[in-house]
């Protein structure tokens, strides 16, 4: 079977069309295309796949609530036949938002599927709503964005193992800790079809985070290669485009493996010779032959974030560093540090110089202290706007780029008076985050 969706994907695994060159805002206007018998995808942030069986159809994952309206009615004009399951691969709202539409038809509302841990994860979303609030507008400048409350409980949850069934179609649902606790992957023996929601998307694998709850390279790592023991023949990401034949599917799942293990073994073998967390961050790095995998280019996560987690998960949270352990606060860390250079202008034209030398790193730590160490002085923000205005365009990943974008808005604002959020999209250029297989 042939779509637009399979040969874009046979494109950009060959290397001919970049995966942020991928027309994704045609495919989706196209409505949901089958990709295999009985099986088809609306490509969106948070892709959604519907399956047809003899029983009727199971959604896997429903996407977010904005584009909610567009998937309904994509999904309805595929097949208008009455929705059994809808699968949830994880808790992220990108992911789990867009049940409304269906529970609202005549007839039994679907039967919402996922693991037990999902309703830990909303309650802890409800506690944590106005951080996650900011950090979202921090991290993708997302306007006036507020952080729901209210969610979609699962109506039937699982532990380790569930299997599903449409008839003619089977639903091996799996457990696994990977970017959540509470993941969910898929394989439908029938059709050869393995879903893997976020736990493979076309990018270094999430498992750093940085404002985020811990994250699990280790049992990730595991998950992958246990999908890959499927012999899939059609791969359907949580974002991106699919991956089609058995070795191809392999490939990508085994790579990806190979590329969190090998970050993992690397930073419990320094963690385990003593070694600081300072000295591991700029030590450790992924094997070149994977890194250069088009599917595994640190555009959204890093590795260095993930190497944070890492030793967050096996070592807690102190660096070694002891000067860390109970540190001065920095305000005052910083008017020290200031008055030793002769105050905080000195320290803005330092960091001026690191930047014209290169080191984006280190100018923007000194421009940080000049501006924790005099906060109302807007020459020293106007250095501070610039140096994180330089990093933005110096870095890959949309995680760092949207902190970065948000740090240079903080200044700029200070100085002109405009809105955080509006000073946010200048800074960044009008780029929106971009994950292949969904422009955000």
């Amino acid at each position: 079977m042939t779509s637009p969706i399979l040969e874009y994907a046979d494109k950009v695994w060959r290397g001919m069309v970049r995966p942020d060159e991928v027309p994704l805002t045609a495919l989706r206007a196209a409505g949901a295309q089958e990709v295999t018998y009985g099986v088809a995808m609306w490509p969106a942030f948070g892709n959604v796949y519907a399956i047809r069986g003899e029983e009727g159809l199971a959604l896997f994952d429903t996407g977010n609530a904005v584009d909610a309206p567009a998937m309904y009615q994509a999904i309805r004009q595929w097949s208008d036949e009455p929705i059994k399951y809808a699968i949830f691969s994880h808790g992220h709202m990108d992911h789990v938002a867009g049940t409304e539409a269906f529970d609202e038809e005549n007839g039994p509302r679907p039967i919402v599927v996922a693991h037990e841990g999902m309703a830990r994860r909303f309650a802890r979303y409800g506690r944590t709503a106005g951080y996650n609030t900011v950090i979202d507008q921090r991290q993708f400048g997302f306007i006036r964005m507020t952080w729901p409350t209210s969610y979609r409980v699962p109506d039937l949850t699982y532990q380790n193992r569930m299997n599903l069934s449409l008839g003619d179609v089977t639903f091996q649902l799996r457990h696994a800790r990977g970017e959540t606790d509470d993941a969910t992957w898929a394989f439908l023996p029938e059709r050869g079809v393995l879903l893997t929601g976020d736990l493979f998307v076309w990018v270094a694998p999430s498992a750093g985070g940085p404002q985020k709850v811990q994250r699990y390279p280790d049992e990730w790592a595991v998950a992958l290669r246990k999908m890959a023991t499927m012999n899939a023949e059609l791969l359907l990401p949580g974002h991106g485009l699919p991956i089609a034949g058995a070795d191809r599917v392999r490939q990508a799942l085994v790579d990806t493996a190979d590329y969190l293990d090998s970050l993992v073994e690397q930073t419990l073998d320094l963690m385990n010779a003593g070694v600081r967390l300072d000295e591991i961050l700029h030590t450790v790095k992924p094997p070149q032959e994977l890194a250069h995998r088009v599917y595994l280019k640190p555009l959204y996560d890093e590795p260095e974030f993930i190497v944070r987690n890492i030793w967050r998960l096996h070592g807690g949270w102190h660096d070694g560093n002891p000067a860390h352990l109970k540190p001065a606060p920095d305000a005052v860390f910083a008017k020290a540090v200031a008055d030793l250079a002769s105050g905080a202008a000195s320290l803005a034209g330092r960091a001026i110089v690191a930047a014209a030398d290169g080191d984006l790193r280190l100018a923007c730590q000194l421009a940080e202290l000049a501006a924790q160490a005099d906060p109302d002085d807007h020459k020293v923000h106007e250095i501070r706007a610039r140096v994180y205005a330089l990093r933005v365009q110096d870095e890959t990943g949309a995680l760092a780029r949207g902190i970065f974008a948000w740090a240079a808005a903080e200044s700029r604002s200070k100085i002109t008076g405009l809105d955080i959020l509006d000073v946010y999209h200048e800074v960044a250029g009008g780029q929106m985050w971009w994950i292949p297989g969904a422009a955000r």
